[in-house]
């Protein structure tokens, strides 16, 4: 078996992943067109991120549809990604699985009113690295917040959301989900004077051992998405518990997630295993593919 790595990026993951595939199975790095030349058995991974532009995901998507229809397996589905990256469609994937998730509303130039009761937090509907992410704690904050994003070219393409903000503490949790499997965890702690808890902005990583509450969160959101590698970020809201705030569908990972252990090798046999339990026979020929 073949498994191609559908990415535009090769980074220390999909790196790290494509090096940890299980004897037998061989795992390289693949553009969405290339992919188009897998063959019956091989599978796909889907690693498409959102555009370093916040506008919308990496092109690529249609390539995994096309291989979707034509039978071949696809880790990490195009409906998944795009539940992932977008977070209104995450914000609905989890209200209709019954999961903890702060109250999200769609925010468009023409939103002068509030769209929440402050404090809340507005950022882009396909963001990352903590980048347009704006604490608005009253109404001028809000004004202020909006002057921004109206100079940004990915507000008036595809709008904002506006989230209601979990008490601070300063930290969450990152869990890694495979293949239906916890494969790592880390606490981001934010740097000293910065709320939000991106790597990106200075935050640290902290291994640790997620409690059994928090695996079960993680992999529900997994499951409501119907993900395969997923990165779910959780907020501590109480003893034992936790809400969902992110799901990321690219995510980057290292071996701090799992300092005891090889999490790509991890990931990796959490992922074929999931592959032979799931194996289905093409649709129709794979010659198609290249219709």
């Amino acid at each position: 078996m073949r498994i191609a790595i559908v990415t535009h990026r090769a980074t220390q993951t999909n790196l790290g992943l494509a090096a940890a595939a299980p004897l037998g199975i061989r795992s390289f790095l693949s553009a969405p067109e290339e992919a188009m030349q897998l063959e019956p058995g091989d599978a796909a991974l889907g690693r498409l991120d959102v555009r370093p532009t916040v506008d919308g995901i990496e092109p690529g998507l249609a390539h995994l549809d096309l291989l979707e229809r034509l039978g071949l397996n696809v880790l990490n589905p195009p409906v998944a990604l795009r539940c992932a990256h977008d977070k209104l469609a995450t914000a609905t994937a989890l209200a209709d699985a019954g999961l903890p998730h702060p109250q999200t509303h769609e925010l468009f130039d023409c939103d002068s009113r509030p769209p929440l009761r402050f404090p809340f937090v507005v950022k882009p509907r396909y963001g990352s690295w903590g980048r347009d992410v704006f604490l608005c704690a009253d109404e001028r904050a809000y004004e202020r917040a909006l002057g921004v994003l109206r100079t940004r070219s990915w507000f008036a393409s595809t709008g904002a959301v506006a989230q209601e903000l979990v008490p601070l503490l300063g930290h969450d949790v990152r869990i890694v989900v495979a293949g239906g499997d916890v494969i790592g965890a880390i606490k981001r702690v934010a740097k000293p004077g910065e709320w939000r808890t991106n790597v990106a902005l200075g935050a640290t990583r902290v291994p640790i051992e997620p409690s059994p509450a928090a695996c079960e969160l993680a992999l529900a959101a997994a499951a409501a998405i119907g993900a395969d590698l997923l990165g779910v970020d959780l907020l501590p809201v109480g003893p034992g518990r936790y809400l969902v705030l992110e799901l990321n569908g690219a995510v980057d990972f290292s071996h701090e997630y799992d300092p005891g252990g090889d999490v790509y090798a991890s990931a990796m046999r959490a992922l074929v295993a999931r592959l032979r339990g799931d194996l289905v026979l093409p649709l129709e020929p794979i010659e198609a593919l290249g219709a």
